[in-house]
């Protein structure tokens, strides 16, 4: 067994009866080929939520000073995570995320880049959108419904793929196909 599927495991034996965790949508999830998993950000705990309630292993790109975090900083790229510096065009870090779609993996976003403070959905970064627009990948939106309160339900819900058709034949650009995605994102929360 490898660190992500044990990692899954135990997080997910912690967290599913502690938040009660709900998920919704998982038919929408495609089996096969690169996914561009999209969720708001109301936590901490949103990354591991996600993986442990996506039916696919999911890759994430963290804040590269988690990296320096003792024992953390070793657990991370056991789980997928790979470091991304936040506040500027980390091309690196795009290069890794479109590799990881191209190879027909998950890659997990929070495209307002940071965690909203009032749990309402914030404006999307345009990072969602590069990659959209610059791969092949299907784009999963997915909604946290909060609150992270013990034995209170966590609802995850995944929503159909965006259709990227169509935006890529009105030729928009990354911040206004991460607009589109965001769209879809809040639409799950009503």
């Amino acid at each position: 067994m490898n660190l992500y599927s044990f990692a899954k495991g135990l997080v997910k034996s912690i967290l599913s009866p502690l938040y009660r965790i709900e998920v919704i949508g998982l038919e929408h999830f495609p089996k096969e080929g690169g996914v561009l998993l999209c969720a708001n950000h109301i936590d901490n705990l949103d990354p591991p939520v996600v993986g442990i309630t996506a039916p696919r292993p999911v890759s994430f790109m963290a804040k590269e000073e988690l990296f320096r975090v003792p024992v953390l900083g070793k657990i991370l790229p056991g789980v997928h995570a790979f470091p991304v510096k936040r506040g500027m065009s980390d091309r690196e870090a795009l290069r890794r995320g479109l590799k990881i779609l191209k190879e027909g993996n998950v890659l997990g976003l929070f495209p307002e880049g940071t965690r909203s403070k009032t749990g309402q959905i914030g404006k999307g970064l345009a990072g969602a959108g590069f990659f959209a627009l610059r791969s092949d990948a299907k784009v999963v939106p997915c909604a946290i419904i909060g609150p992270y309160k013990p034995f209170r339900k966590l609802k995850v819900v995944y929503g159909p793929p965006v259709p990227m058709e169509e935006i890529k034949e009105q030729k928009l650009n990354a911040e206004k196909t991460t607009d589109i995605i965001m769209e879809h994102i809040a639409r799950l929360m009503d």
